[in-house]
């Protein structure tokens, strides 16, 4: 583990290989699981706010559904998520003309619908924050899970560690002066810990 701005990163985050291969996995984390996708204290309001405006960017049966359940839920252990169809899919998960899953909040996002990109969860997989309320630290990991398999073969090809491929993600999270120190204890690291 190494710490930048006193989160906790895993050496997994700046030295594994990942690039999302969407035509290979088909967006399979949208639908795979048993836990919505993982939503912060603060995007359970947003939800709430820009739901009529996302309503339709999504599939019928699925606003129909997140009306009946509810826009998150909360998961024993987990804390609270996006919720899922009775198919396990993420309610707010629609699919493109080839078959490949699309988010529809970034669909409303896209079209100038709303200023939510996604849940920040979503933006930065396969990394997962750990929050820790009481000690009052962040861990960010690098989760592992087969159906991502063609990313870490796509990633290895391209020769793109996980960080540098969720630079957009980790800077809307942490700010560009995080990515930045994130970016030189990498370079630190791959060069056996010393400097430059």
């Amino acid at each position: 583990m190494v710490i930048v701005q006193d989160k906790l990163i895993s050496e997994d985050v700046l030295e594994q290989a990942f690039v999302c291969n969407l035509q290979a996995c088909k967006g399979a984390c949208c639908w795979e699981g048993d836990f919505g996708a993982p939503l912060e204290k603060g995007e359970l309001d947003i939800l709430v706010d820009i739901f009529d405006r996302v309503k339709p960017f999504l599939l019928p049966e699925a606003v129909d559904h997140l009306q009946k359940e509810g826009l998150y839920t909360f998961y024993e252990d987990e804390g609270f998520g996006t919720t899922l169809m009775p198919n396990g899919a993420c309610a707010y998960m629609t699919l493109d003309p080839s078959g490949i899953a699309q988010c529809g909040i970034e669909k409303a996002f896209k079209a100038g619908a709303i200023e939510f990109q996604k849940p920040i969860s979503c933006h930065l997989y396969p990394i997962r924050v750990k929050k820790d309320e009481k000690e009052r630290f962040e861990a960010l990991n690098y989760d592992r899970w087969e159906i991502c398999n063609p990313a870490c073969q796509l990633g290895k090809k391209l020769k793109m560690p996980v960080y540098r491929f969720l630079k957009e993600a980790l800077v809307r999270k942490y700010g560009p002066d995080f990515y930045e120190e994130l970016d030189e204890v990498a370079a630190w690291l791959e060069n056996g810990g010393k400097e430059a």
